[in-house]
């Protein structure tokens, strides 16, 4: 079987959660399994490797899981996003649109310092909002964004779209 189709076998559908209606894309089992998961990082670090990347930006919060992992193969940084008031040190913020309202993301000033050619990398690609958040606070820190990885794509919600003057990879697609 092909090493993509064995990955998303170890997906897990939870239907109404977090709300009913929603279709919920579990990854938990997928972590859980040691050969799933390393099989995981050795696909996308293969195609990361073309972008030459000295940092990995993960998205809170899978997106620590699978970044720092990734930027652990490719012998780089890994630089967390998260939801506002959780990092220690000054922050850039930028604001995003969700359905109803917005929300914010934040990243150090200083963590793009020392490296610029960023890899944004996170579990999910659903509407694209945070993604693209992340990716101007990239730039706002003095990087330039690779590329932006991810594990599941929602091709339904459309979030490549909002993402169109970036690369964009996503291994498994529904």
């Amino acid at each position: 079987m092909d090493p993509v189709e064995n990955i998303k076998t170890a997906i897990r559908d939870v239907p109404d959660f977090p709300k009913p209606g929603i279709l919920f894309k579990d990854i938990t089992p997928l972590l859980n399994n040691a050969r799933l998961f390393s099989s995981t990082l050795d696909i996308l670090a293969e195609k990361a490797h073309r972008y030459e990347p000295d940092v990995i930006v993960g998205i809170e919060s899978r997106g620590f899981i699978f970044g720092a992992a990734l930027a652990d193969r490719l012998n780089c940084g890994f630089v967390p996003v998260r939801k506002p008031g959780k990092l220690p040190y000054k922050t850039f913020s930028e604001e995003y649109a969700l359905e109803y309202g917005t929300d914010t993301v934040e990243m150090h000033v200083d963590a793009l310092k020392e490296h610029k050619r960023a890899l944004i990398v996170d579990d999910l690609l659903a509407t694209g909002g945070t993604a693209l958040a992340t990716a101007h606070l990239v730039e706002k820190g003095g990087g330039s964004v690779q590329a932006l990885f991810f594990v599941i794509e929602l091709e339904f919600l459309q979030g490549r779209k909002k993402l169109s003057n970036y690369t964009t990879l996503s291994l498994i697609k529904y």
